[in-house]
């Protein structure tokens, strides 16, 4: 099973077939209607310093739980799953360097480690898609496009650094509709930060992301950006922390909460 097209739709089943290391891809369209968690794990002398990080930036970081130091189940969002084999894909970056990207951490475990699981925007894309606005890289069966930002966010302790977003492109006359129905979902980043020209946000080339692949902007169409979870690892770039595991981006954890637990009227 390799393809998102044969996977199953239930949270629990998805995370099963990446366990066993059976599905390493992009995690979009998967398990609609279900959150999907971005991955920060750090030591536990960091631990606060990176909680107070995300209380100052909860739009690029919005927390949805803390795994204290050596539990590997998140239990809140989603009981018996395993934080270090249920990501298709993780890095581990080592004083500010990506040293590598694996499938299972599970050998790297530590009894300081501590895991904290931030909102991810595919959430709101179930609902974005019931509103009639496309979505280009699912269209096209790749990742979001991520690019690094000049927008600073607020430092807290060790860390600090730049924003990361995600882009969509939208048809101009569904951007209002775009804002309304992703503001609903604050807790998987809300509504865009950005509508437009991209070099007002520090952003040189569309067709460059950091992070993730580029897509097609056709005629009538608007980039618009929304914060984005992978911000941790730019700030992990910058800070060069001695340990920092994250999911590799768009390969996220798939909890078993749904996306209107999270939604406001």
């Amino acid at each position: 099973m390799t393809t998102a097209t044969l996977l199953p739709t239930q949270p629990a089943d998805i995370r099963r077939i990446i366990r066993a290391g059976e599905y390493a891809g992009v995690t979009a369209g998967l398990a609609n209607g279900h959150v999907q968690a971005n991955l920060a794990v750090l030591p536990r002398e960091l631990a606060f310093d990176f909680l107070l990080f995300c209380q100052r930036n909860p739009r690029p970081c919005p927390l949805l739980e803390v795994i204290e130091a050596g539990a590997v189940e998140p239990a809140f969002t989603a009981p018996g799953a395993d934080i270090r084999t249920d990501v298709p894909a993780y890095r581990i970056y080592e004083r500010g360097e990506l040293a590598g990207e694996v499938q299972s951490v599970a050998d790297l475990w530590r009894d300081d480690l501590v895991s904290f699981l931030l909102g991810c925007s595919f959430s709101f894309e179930a609902a974005m898609s019931d509103a009639g606005i496309p979505l280009r890289h699912q269209e096209a069966g790749s990742n979001v496009p991520m690019y690094i930002t000049n927008i600073a966010t607020q430092p807290a302790g060790i860390f600090s650094g730049p924003m990361v977003v995600s882009m969509r492109p939208i048809p101009q006359e569904q951007i209002v509709r775009s804002v309304q129905v992703t503001s609903r979902f604050p807790d998987t980043h809300g509504a865009p930060i950005h509508i437009g020209n991209p070099d007002a946000i520090g952003i040189r080339d569309i067709d460059a992301p950091e992070f993730g692949d580029a897509v097609e902007i056709r005629p009538g169409e608007t980039p618009v950006f929304w914060a984005c979870g992978v911000t941790p690892q730019a700030v992990a770039l910058n800070c060069k922390p001695p340990l920092m595991i994250t999911h590799a981006p768009g390969k996220m954890f798939i909890t078993d909460r749904r996306d209107a637990d999270y939604a406001v009227i």
